[in-house]
């Protein structure tokens, strides 16, 4: 018996079966595809008919590998979404969240809706780009869609729309929307009418593990395939890639590494304090019954946009011969807070680096390898900031990090990482939020009891690479220097 985990993130897809042998989870990528944005004229999208192809590719190559799963699972990137109209189409693109639609209008809705006001009702961290300000930005604009749209439906939720026809929003998603009432555990009507949205357009969420359909008979048609169910997931990528997280104790303390860079701890309660909207941390839904309390950090993004600005140019490198030069590179010569708005747009990464690196004093990185080490040693000593916030907020000490998603192919990146925070870093696994969507998966058939038997068969399953901090003393000053550097460029 196998399922399969559709993965999307914010740069490729991945379709992956997996089945359980021996009580070890195999897993098995059969098609991996690219999620390119695409621009027309100055608006960014989302490529969405392309991925539901994808998806479908997905199932085929299932089938002529005579691996159709039991059941599917789709997981994603969060606060982007698609409006369907009155005759159960997509009304227009999907917006990118990197596109510059909400410029401004998170301070427009703080006009007359306090930070206080929202953080107090969702306990979201405030991103110009949440779905709130999406929304927002619609009736600033007087956009057509308003009068044309029936229901709103996040990335996964529109996948699985395609796949089943069945309409239905997904709790770990919809609550990063900055929409969600953390409290009462649904749709905050108030906030809505607040920036002119209907509450028709939602419906109340579903849990992670419930049914959310099955194929279209269309789709069985069109694939000659076989009615297969569909569930909910915890859809968020993050929320899935928490499940994976082989942890042994309660208490514990995750990175999810990959385009974005997550860190945080899981909660049974939203931490809804002064000091946690002070510090712009979240609570996002997680799987059966707890929250995650985390800080979403720029990650890996900044290093990516370099690398494509790069290739633009014709410096086609290695991914070995980037990390050899950040490796030779003078160690600590100039960082940079990876959050500065200046790194959340795509454009001239390196020019924007050594602008913020010019307006803090320091002497701006020159080669392409002192601006990788810049961003990696930047990126790990914002990760030991992070996660002292985090003790701090949550009252837990934690031994170590865990971290999970693509990004802990870095290895460079991970041992920096331990010696930032003067601890262990457990590394693995890599496909995080595929093996917790599958988790998921399993949970809701009854093959796992709950999340805590399924961590500990993942553990079992998948080999955790230890890291123990190294230059200690080196890396102290470093951060001591950090310190400084975010609070002259918050100033």
């Amino acid at each position: 018996m196998s399922i399969l985990a559709y993965d999307l993130g914010a740069g490729s897809g991945r379709a992956i079966i997996g089945r359980l042998t021996d009580n070890r989870i195999v897993t098995q990528e059969i098609h991996r595809f690219a999620n390119e944005p695409v621009k027309v004229g100055d608006r960014l999208h989302w490529d969405i008919l392309r991925l539901y192809h994808e998806i479908q590719q997905g199932l085929m190559i299932a089938k002529q590998e005579h691996m159709l799963p039991d059941s599917i699972g789709i997981d994603s990137w969060a606060v982007d979404y698609g409006l369907i109209g009155r005759h159960g189409e997509l009304l227009g693109n999907p917006y990118h969240y990197r596109d510059w639609h909400t410029h401004g209008v998170m301070e427009k809705v703080q006009e007359h809706l306090s930070q206080s006001a929202i953080f107090q009702t969702t306990g979201i961290q405030f991103l110009s780009f949440n779905t709130i300000y999406q929304l927002a930005s619609l009736r600033q604009s007087d956009s057509p869609l308003l009068s044309e749209a029936e229901r709103f439906l996040m990335i996964p939720d529109l996948l699985r729309y395609f796949l089943t026809g069945e309409m239905i929003n997904e709790f770990t998603n919809a609550t990063t929307t900055q929409l969600f009432n953390a409290r009462q555990g649904d749709w905050d009507r108030k906030l809505l009418s607040s920036i002119g949205i209907p509450a028709s357009w939602f419906s109340t969420p579903v849990q992670p593990g419930a049914s959310a359909g099955r194929l279209r008979s269309s789709l069985m048609v069109d694939l000659g395939i076989p009615s297969i169910p569909v569930t909910a997931v915890a859809e968020h990528d993050t929320a899935s890639a928490v499940v994976a997280v082989p942890a042994v104790s309660k208490d514990f303390a995750y990175l999810s590494c990959g385009t974005w860079s997550l860190m945080g701890t899981e909660v049974s309660e939203p931490v809804i304090t002064e000091q946690a909207m002070q510090w712009n941390f979240t609570n996002e839904g997680g799987a059966y019954g707890t929250y995650r309390l985390l800080k979403n950090i720029m990650g890996l993004w900044i290093f990516q946009e370099v690398k494509r600005e790069a290739e633009r140019e014709g410096h086609h490198y290695s991914f070995e011969q980037w990390i050899h030069d950040a490796e030779q590179a003078p160690a600590f010569a100039a960082l940079i807070d990876p959050d500065d708005v200046l790194f959340l747009h795509a454009g001239d990464m390196r020019s924007r680096i050594r602008q913020y690196c010019r307006q803090t004093g320091q002497q701006p990185p020159d080669t392409y390898g002192a601006i990788t080490r810049c961003i990696f040693e930047s990126l790990a000593l914002k990760y030991r900031y992070v996660l002292e916030l985090t003790e701090q907020l949550s009252g837990n000490t934690f031994e170590g990090l865990h971290m999970v998603g693509g990004g802990i192919q870095n290895k460079l990146l991970c041992q920096w990482s331990a010696n930032a925070i003067g601890r262990p870093v457990w590394a693995g696994p890599a496909e995080g939020s595929a093996i917790g969507n599958l988790a998921v998966q399993w949970i809701a058939q009854g093959t796992f009891k709950n999340m805590q038997e399924a961590r500990t068969v993942i553990r079992h399953s998948f080999p955790i690479e230890i890291y123990e901090p190294e230059q200690v003393q080196a890396w102290e000053e470093a951060y001591g220097q950090f310190l400084r550097l975010i609070t002259v460029s918050t100033q």
